[in-house]
């Protein structure tokens, strides 16, 4: 399998496929790199290289039992785009994999990048603060941690089959083999890493990082999102960098690139072609 090494001995896998313009996938908690399967062979289709890699403690990336913060998400996708030399690249980050994407952008990746998309993405602040009191209590998390410690098996069927795809809203049609493969890449996963990566992304605050962003930046939001609630993420996001542009998906889940991935993939080659 395709690895590289960290600095701090992490093993991190990815996949590379096809050349052209490349195009970087930074994945959802406590997700892989194969959540962005149906994006990946809709851009290689359309003559772009795809890369995507398994976050540290996630996949087939080594279950290390530290560094699950955002600083090390951003520096090891730094490595993963220096070792490929990356260039003109376009991130594309879902959830947590927005926040990696935001700090990776801002510290690390500027000279190397050329768009960013943000999607259903954790920035600028999950956790309510004084500063952010439209944010979520910080009980919401550690109930979320509590959940994984007692059964994580049970926790990762209980969120695919109910809020992250919106599938506990009336009239909804519940995939299965959606919630089996969201579960199947959970499992796959270190219990250390997901449980620390809560609190990285619920209390990582993105707001300087999101200033310092030039390239063009999408936002892409559903308003029914019940896993980062709309008002205090995406449109606050598309604010604060300089060159951001919000669309907002009326009724759309979380898990939107996969449930509604055609609407999203034509969007998104939309925003990296113009």
């Amino acid at each position: 399998m395709p690895v590289i090494t960290t600095k701090d001995g992490v093993e991190i896998f990815y996949k590379d496929w096809g050349k052209g313009q490349p195009i970087v996938f930074s994945h959802g908690w406590p997700l892989s790199a194969d959540d962005w399967d149906t994006q990946m062979l809709f851009f290689l289709k359309h003559g772009y290289r795809v890369i995507a890699h398994d976050r540290r403690g996630h996949g087939r990336s080594a279950q290390t039992s530290d560094g699950h913060d955002m600083d090390h998400y951003a520096a090891d996708l730094a490595a993963l785009t220096a070792h490929l030399d990356l260039t003109n690249a376009v991130h594309v980050g879902h959830s947590t994999g927005g926040g990696e994407v935001t700090r990776y952008v801002a510290r690390h990746g500027e000279g190397r990048v050329a768009k960013a998309v943000l999607i259903s993405s954790v920035p600028p602040l999950m956790v309510k603060t004084t500063a952010n009191p439209g944010g979520l209590p910080k009980e919401v998390f550690d109930d979320l941690q509590a959940q994984l410690a007692t059964n994580r098996a049970q926790f990762y069927r209980a969120l695919p089959e109910g809020p992250f795809y919106g599938y506990n809203r009336p009239g909804a049609k519940p995939s299965e083999a959606i919630i089996q493969n969201w579960w199947r890449q959970g499992m796959m996963g270190g219990a250390k890493a997901h449980y620390d990566g809560i609190v990285a992304f619920s209390q990582t605050d993105f707001t300087e990082d999101l200033k310092k962003i030039t390239v063009p930046v999408l936002v892409m939001h559903g308003d029914d999102d019940q896993i980062v609630p709309y008002a205090d993420s995406g449109p606050l996001s598309a604010k604060l960098v300089k060159n951001g542009r919000l669309q907002t998906y009326k009724g759309f889940p979380h898990g939107m690139p996969t449930t509604e991935a055609a609407t999203i993939n034509a969007d998104l080659l939309a925003f990296i072609k113009d």
